[in-house]
């Protein structure tokens, strides 16, 4: 064999292996931890495959993209709060729109408590208070010497106690490159470092209701207030959770009485929870579920793998929209899908007597339904 044809198999040898022990040995953010995923089964009922959610229309927002989470405020004013850091307000239509604050920050789900002061949870900054002036105050932003670096979403209960998630205690949204970023990498890893907090405006202080969740996300208070119900998005699950517990893990098979688990094996990743009317409880499925995620639960060196390729070929799942309501029995009363995915990562719904309004995470604008379509 000629001299010159060795010298390019010894130079494509010697790059494979490079390739390989990069592959093998490239340090990543991650620790992964095995866990065993549910076989997804596919769209059946009572999540059907349909097209219900395809003929959204949309509200414009400008430059502004991601309305992660959308209210009504106290005012009348359609709120809702955009990628950066922004929160648009304007009529419920969408006209009139302006800024009306920035935080700096990243909210991802905002309340309005009964002196109309917008409680938002904030993914860089913690739990915020939003005076009708526009002045902002930092409530908790640790949990003793515990920083919280993922507020979610929020919810205040008639009490005045707030009760709120930070989604991961491992990938801070800021430090990880932004919310989305920080969400794969804690999924991918799988240590289940998510948390519900309380923090009572008497006292001041925050205390860990429940932790031990993968990527802790959207929250309701049931209708007594005595249970918050509590989207687990990295294993496909929403909980239920006595707000009596106090750092109750819920990998150790937690006390029926403190918590159990509302729905699983959910076809997407649930996002945002909000109540609606007639005992409704919209959920919006960010993502579908993906046989590639979901066939390395168990290989832990595998994910490790994948997040040394480029961020292009990570296995996030495609854009698919769907939204549902259930109820605290846990039974599904609407289900809305659009498989084209033209409206991105549908984060959840807000809805009003005319209207549902749909949360994105990248979307645009807002999209919204006429609310007569999913009456029943």
């Amino acid at each position: 064999m000629k001299k010159w044809i060795i010298r390019i198999i010894l130079i494509l040898l010697a790059l494979l292996a490079a390739v390989l022990a990069y592959l093998l040995l490239a340090p990543v953010p991650i620790n992964p931890v095995a866990w065993q995923a549910t076989p997804f089964t596919g769209y059946s009922p009572p999540h059907a495959r349909n097209e219900k959610l395809a003929a959204l229309k949309t509200i414009a927002i400008g430059d502004e993209t991601g309305p992660e989470h959308i209210a009504m405020g106290p005012d009348g004013h359609l709120y809702a709060a955009v990628t950066s850091g922004a929160i648009l307000r304007m009529q419920p239509d969408g006209s009139q729109r302006e800024v009306w604050v920035n935080t700096g920050g990243r909210v991802l789900g905002f309340m309005f408590d009964a002196a109309g002061n917008m409680i938002a949870a904030d993914a860089f900054r913690g739990l915020l208070s939003i005076a009708p002036d526009r002045q902002i105050t930092v409530l908790a932003d640790k949990v003793g010497d515990s920083p919280i670096l993922y507020a979610d979403a929020v919810v205040v209960a008639k009490s005045g106690k707030m009760y709120f998630t930070d989604a991961s205690q491992r990938f801070g949204a800021r430090e990880s490159g932004g919310t989305f970023h920080a969400s794969v990498l804690d999924i991918l890893e799988h240590s289940s470092t998510g948390r519900v907090l309380e923090y009572d405006p008497a006292s001041k202080q925050t205390r860990v209701v429940a932790e031990g969740m993968c990527f802790a996300n959207g929250l309701v208070l049931s209708e007594d207030e005595q249970q918050l119900i509590v989207a687990e998005t990295g294993e496909y699950r929403i909980w239920k959770i006595s707000i009596q517990a106090s750092q109750l893990n819920l990998k150790r098979k937690p006390d029926k009485k403190l918590a159990s688990i509302l729905l699983r094996d959910l076809p997407g990743y649930p996002d945002n929870l909000m109540r609606g009317r007639d005992g409704r409880i919209w959920l919006g499925l960010a993502k579908p579920r993906g046989a590639a995620i979901d066939s390395m639960a168990e290989k832990p060196w595998l994910r490790s793998i994948t997040l040394r390729l480029p961020r292009a070929l990570w296995p996030v799942p495609p854009a698919y929209g769907h939204v549902l309501a259930f109820n605290e029995g846990g039974k599904i009363l609407v289900d809305l899908q659009d498989p084209s995915g033209q409206y991105p990562e549908t984060t959840g719904v807000t809805e009003t007597a005319d209207r549902l309004y749909i949360q994105s995470l990248h979307a645009h604008g807002i999209g919204w339904l006429p609310n007569h379509l999913v009456r029943k």
